[in-house]
């Protein structure tokens, strides 16, 4: 007997509006940074709603360049349910896109790996089967509009 090979099923994409980095300085692990969470929107096959402001990333850049992601706001789904969100990855560049990426500038999404694997806490009802699956997400920061989009897919 073998395992099921896992498939991917596009559930949603997040547009989340964000602030400009604050650098908390550096460290033996590296730089970290706070990225306020403004607002933004989901909207998808499986789930349509906004985000509320306050949440926020806390992103580690590495010495050698790599972000660790963590990052916490909150979904607020059409019917009005509260849906929290952590979502942790990873963004790996060379070093000259990072700066150009550090500096606002836009960069393709092919010259990076921006990766995450969100969970979702939902109460029960019509949005329960969030907690109830696994997902992964690739990520592409908007600099110019201040944003980031997540394409977030549940693990089938």
């Amino acid at each position: 007997m073998t395992p099921t090979i896992p498939a991917l099923e596009r559930v949603f994409t997040i547009v989340a509006e964000i602030g400009k980095p604050l650098s908390g300085g550096r460290s033996v692990a590296g730089e970290r940074l706070h990225i306020p969470i403004l607002g933004g929107t989901v909207a998808g096959p499986r789930l349509s709603g906004t985000i509320l402001p306050g949440g926020s990333d806390w992103p580690l850049i590495r010495p050698d360049g790599t972000s660790e992601i963590e990052a916490s706001y909150t979904v607020v789904a059409d019917d009005g349910t509260p849906i929290l969100v952590r979502n942790g990855g990873l963004r790996v560049s060379a070093p000259e896109v990072l700066a150009r990426m550090r500096a606002g500038e836009a960069v393709s999404p092919d010259e990076y790996y921006f990766r995450s694997a969100p969970r979702f806490d939902a109460p029960d009802g019509p949005h329960a089967w969030l907690r109830d699956r696994l997902f992964v997400a690739s990520l592409a920061p908007d600099p110019a509009a201040g944003r980031i989009v997540i394409d977030v897919y549940a693990v089938a």
